[in-house]
């Protein structure tokens, strides 16, 4: 495998990558680009999750509310 790096002006940057990927061309990312990708991967691990055990309370709730649209 060669590894071949080329200057792409910006406002053709998206196409090249994508007609390079079609073809079966490895894009390796950016220093930037793996800073983005750390730090979106930092904000999905705060995401908590909740239990079954947790939601039914809401659920249940959501059912003592009926909401309809009042006809004209």
């Amino acid at each position: 495998m060669e590894t071949v790096t080329i200057n792409i002006p910006d406002d053709k940057s998206e196409l090249v990558k994508q007609v390079l990927a079609e073809m079966g061309v490895t894009i390796e990312p950016t220093g930037a680009e793996k800073q983005k990708r750390a730090a979106y991967r930092e904000k999905l691990l705060k995401i908590s999750v909740w239990s079954d055990e947790e939601i039914k309370p809401i659920e249940d709730a959501r059912q003592h509310f009926n909401f309809k649209p009042e006809e004209w």
